[in-house]
């Protein structure tokens, strides 16, 4: 690849709205449906997908009537879509959609900017067990940067949503083990803002309000120290309050107030995902 670019042919991403990238720009790639169908093919790794499951990977358990058509007439879309542009016609210029006699089958491609997020995230973690937390942190903020958006986002049926939950998922954990090796770095209050955000928009995870308490504790001067003494114990409260709403009173998080009103929270091991 050549800034970012598959040379020899298209570049797939989907950390955001589908795009097909070629060197000369973005590939135009038709209605909604015609590219949920790519982004399904997409996750297939070049496998070849039965007729039956990519309808309901597209459409769920009740398709339309005309649902073999529509594949039909979206496939045919989405090979010209792809063939079209500079190169078309030689070997490795564009992907290849068809129909293998077991499903369709989408070749040369792959989901370009998922496979440069998780190999740099590897690093990541490789540099993090190397005792190397700066160069950690640099490479999970570019990991981070291949975002766009949602995963697939305005893009809808059963298969993608699922998807979209799970790269979500994904990529909080990322956030949070790229925190925590901020604060182990010593770098607490430049985390503090994020981690309060994150809280917010995500009150039921306990690893988040737990690291936002060290950044808190952690990250005063001196002279703010009883202060912030009293603010982390009230910032985990107000976090732990969900987590108890929506999981019932018999099930708490482990972490206690008390713990960390008294004692000086030392590093807790782990590493950024490896997946």
């Amino acid at each position: 690849m050549t800034d970012g670019i598959r040379v020899a042919g298209i570049r797939f991403e989907l950390l955001g709205p589908l795009r097909a990238v070629r060197p000369d720009g973005d590939v135009p790639l038709g209605p909604p449906l015609q590219r949920s169908v790519l982004a399904v093919l997409l996750h297939q790794d070049g496998a070849a997908m039965p007729y039956d499951s990519l309808v309901e990977a597209v459409w769920g358990a009740e398709p339309p009537a005309r649902a073999r058509t529509l594949v039909q007439k979206y496939v045919s879309g989405l090979r010209h879509a792809l063939a079209f542009g500079p190169g078309a016609g030689k070997p490795g210029a564009a992907p290849e959609l068809a129909w293998t006699g077991r499903g369709y089958r989408l070749a040369g491609a792959a989901i370009d900017d998922l496979r440069e997020r998780q190999a740099l995230l590897r690093a990541a973690g490789s540099a993090r067990e190397a005792g190397d937390l700066r160069g950690a942190g640099e490479l999970a903020v570019r990991a981070e940067a291949l975002w766009r958006g949602a995963y697939a986002e305005g893009l809808a049926g059963p298969y993608l949503e699922a998807e979209r939950r799970r790269w979500a998922e994904d990529r909080l954990r990322a956030s949070e083990a790229r925190l925590e090796g901020e604060i182990e770095r010593g770098r607490s209050a430049a985390c503090v803002d994020e981690l309060t955000r994150l809280v917010a928009a995500h009150p039921l995870r306990e690893r988040a309000a737990g690291l936002l308490v060290r950044a808190l504790q952690q990250g005063a001067r001196p002279a703010e120290a009883p202060a912030a003494q009293e603010e982390a114990p009230a910032a985990y409260e107000e976090a732990r309050a969900g987590v108890v709403g929506a999981r019932g009173p018999g099930v708490a998080p482990g972490a206690r107030p008390g713990d960390v009103r008294h004692r000086d929270p030392a590093p807790r091991p782990g590493s950024l995902p490896a997946a």
